[in-house]
C-alpha cells in the first residue's frame, strides 16, 4: 500500500459556510484584497457573503474586481502592487478557478515587491506568498483544494502554471450555493473539466493509492451530472449542483498528486488560438486518452468504465456532443509553430498512459483539426 498523504489546505463545507466561520478571518490580518472576476463573484452571493463576514470580524478590505478568463499574468501584478499599497495581510480569491487561479499569483506578487510579472515563473529566491483564502463558484477546476495556478499573458496567450506550497491556501470555504448562478454553458464546461482532472490523473503514473481513491469518488459523481447535462440541456437541480460541486473538489485533490495527462497541454492550444472554453478544449481529447487507456492500461480502463456504469461508446457520445470542435481548422504552418513549445516533453505527456511524444501530439492535433 501507497498511503503518503500530505493535504495542506483547509476546507470548511457547509451551506452559509462564510458567515458561520467569519471569525477564522481575523486570524489572518487586518486588513486584506478580494480578488474576483466581473461578475461572478457578486451574482452568486459569494462576495456579498464574505464582505459581510469581514466587516463582522473588523478586517478592512479593497476589492480588485478586473480578472478575465484565463488570467493574465501582468492583471496580476498589478493586483499584487494595489495589494501592497493598501497595506493587505492577506488575499481573498472569489469565482471559478480563473479568480482562484489569479489570487494564487497576487498574494505572490504583494509578497515580492521586486517582482515584475514574468519573474513568478522563474526559480528564484522570493518571499513567502501572503496567505491565501478561497471561495469557489463553479464546479470544476478544483482549484480551491491545491496549489496550482495557470496564468496566461497579454502578448501571445500563452498558459503556463505555477506551483509552489505557499500557492495553495490557508483557508477554503465550500458552499456549493454559489454555484446555482452558473448558466448551462458554464456548467457544461466547468464540469468537463473537473472530469477531465479526474480521468487524467487516474490513469497517470503518478496515480497512488490516495489519489486514486480522490478519483474514484469524483468520476461518477461528475459523470452523472454530464449524463443529465447532455440528456436534458438544462441546468441542474440544487442536488446535483451539490454532487457536481464536490465532485470537482475531490478530482482537484487528485489533481494536486498527480497533474494532468496530455489532453490539457493540448486543450491550451484551442483556448489559446480559438476561444475554446477551458473545460471543452480538454474534453475534447478524452475519447483519445480513453483509448490509449485501453491499449497500455486495459485494466484501469474496465475499472473506469465500471465506475462510470457505462461503455466506451456511451462514454463517446456523450462527451462529442458536449465538446463539439469540428468548426476549429489549423493549418500544417500553424499547427507546426505552435507545436514547438512542447521541443521539451512536458510531464503531462510523460506521465500519460503508455507515454506521449511531441510527434504524437502534432499528429492527433493534425488528424483532428487539419483539414
Amino acid at each position: 500500500m501507497d498511503f503518503n498523504l500530505s493535504i495542506p489546505v483547509k476546507v470548511i463545507s457547509s451551506e452559509n459556510c462564510v458567515r458561520k466561520n467569519a471569525a477564522l478571518l481575523a486570524s489572518f490580518g487586518k486588513r486584506c484584497l478580494i480578488v474576483t472576476g466581473g461578475s461572478s463573484a457578486k451574482k452568486s452571493g459569494a462576495l456579498d457573503d464574505m464582505t459581510a463576514a469581514l466587516e463582522e470580524s473588523s478586517v478592512s478590505y479593497d476589492v480588485f474586481d478586473r480578472i478575465t478568463p484565463n488570467p493574465y499574468i501582468e492583471d496580476c501584478h498589478e493586483a499584487g502592487v494595489l495589494a501592497r499599497e493598501k497595506k493587505a495581510e492577506f488575499i481573498i480569491g472569489i469565482g471559478g478557478g480563473s479568480a482562484l487561479d489569479a489570487a494564487k499569483a497576487v498574494a505572490v506578487f504583494a509578497a515580492n515587491e521586486d517582482f515584475l510579472p514574468f519573474d513568478i515563473y522563474e526559480k528564484k529566491e522570493r518571499n513567502i506568498a501572503l496567505p491565501l483564502v478561497l471561495v469557489g463558484t463553479t464546479a470544476g477546476t478544483g482549484s480551491e483544494v491545491g496549489a496550482v495556478s495557470v496564468l496566461s499573458n497579454k502578448k501571445d496567450e500563452r498558459k503556463r502554471s505555477i506551483c509552489a506550497p505557499d500557492c495553495a491556501p490557508k483557508l477554503t470555504f465550500a458552499d456549493s450555493r454559489y454555484t446555482h448562478s452558473m448558466p448551462y454553458s458554464v456548467t457544461v464546461s466547468t464540469a468537463l473539466d473537473a472530469l477531465s482532472h479526474a480521468i487524467e490523473g487516474f490513469y497517470s503514473k503518478k496515480c497512488t493509492d490516495i489519489p486514486t481513491m480522490f478519483a474514484e469518488k469524483a468520476i461518477p459523481m461528475i459523470w452523472e451530472g454530464l449524463k443529465f447535462l447532455e440528456k436534458e440541456k438544462r441546468v441542474p437541480d440544487e442536488k446535483m449542483r451539490a454532487q457536481l460541486y464536490y465532485g470537482s473538489l475531490y478530482a482537484g485533490i487528485t489533481l494536486s498528486y498527480c497533474g494532468t495527462a496530455f489532453p490539457h497541454p493540448l486543450g491550451y492550444i484551442l483556448t489559446e488560438h480559438f476561444k475554446t472554453p477551458h473545460g471543452i478544449a480538454c474534453a475534447a481529447f478524452m475519447p483519445e486518452l480513453i483509448r490509449r487507456g485501453v491499449r497500455y492500461e486495459r485494466e484501469k480502463s474496465r475499472k473506469l468504465m465500471n465506475l462510470m456504469k457505462t461503455n466506451s461508446a456511451e462514454f463517446f457520445e456523450v462527451i462529442t456532443s458536449l465538446c463539439d470542435v469540428s468548426d476549429i481548422v489549423m493549418t500544417k504552418e500553424e499547427l507546426s509553430q505552435w507545436c514547438e513549445r512542447w521541443n521539451t516533453v512536458p510531464n503531462n505527456f510523460i506521465y500519460s498512459p503508455g507515454g506521449f511524444s511531441k510527434a504524437e501530439a502534432k499528429e492527433m492535433l493534425e488528424s483532428k483539426f487539419v483539414k
